[in-house]
């Protein structure tokens, strides 16, 4: 039932998105915009009521728990994020809006870029270790929360992964191809 939950949520967050966009740029009702854009992340606290809710009836924490956790991290992480992204796209396909900045493919700005996708991850990571962790102690029986620790251990190793590619690109820049005459 937990999966459930966390496919209405992620498309109940793209559908509130979406509406709360197409309000603000195609009907021009700002106040309606501004409020489904504010329930877009609230969708999250549906999905953290269920979580807590199976966990409180005795259930053993599966892997679904674990994804629940990573899905409310990474709402955190990235929302801010995403919902830009979206919201520069609606307004240039349908609002004449200036088209997207094209992502920095070398130097400097490339490894800005970088870092800032990785700060995200690690705030993201921050919410989520921290969910996970409040859970396995709330539980406090390492043979219903196992599936917790895995998943912080495994998230954890990708964190550290992620920061070596991305701050791999701080100390080895990517150069632009030399030009050719």
């Amino acid at each position: 039932m937990l999966t459930a939950v966390i496919v209405a949520c992620e498309i109940g967050f793209w559908v509130l998105l979406l509406a709360g966009l197409a309000c603000r740029y195609l009907l021009r009702r700002q106040l309606l915009s501004t409020i489904l854009l504010a329930l877009a992340p609230a969708v999250d606290l549906v999905l953290l009521i269920a979580s807590v809710l199976d966990l409180r009836g005795g259930g053993t924490a599966t892997a679904v728990h674990g994804l629940a956790a990573i899905y409310l991290g990474v709402s955190v992480g990235f929302g801010h994020r995403m919902m830009h992204w979206a919201d520069v796209r609606f307004a240039h396909r349908f609002a004449g809006g200036p088209p997207p900045a094209k992502k920095p493919r070398y130097g400097a700005a490339r490894a800005a870029r970088e870092r800032s996708g990785w700060y995200a991850h690690l705030r993201a990571w921050l919410v989520g270790a921290a969910l996970l962790g409040l859970a396995i102690v709330a539980i406090h029986d390492s043979a219903r929360t196992s599936a917790l620790t895995n998943t912080l251990r495994l998230w954890t190793v990708v964190l550290v992964v992620d920061a070596l590619i991305s701050f791999s690109y701080t100390v080895f820049p990517k150069k632009a191809p030399a030009s050719r005459v």
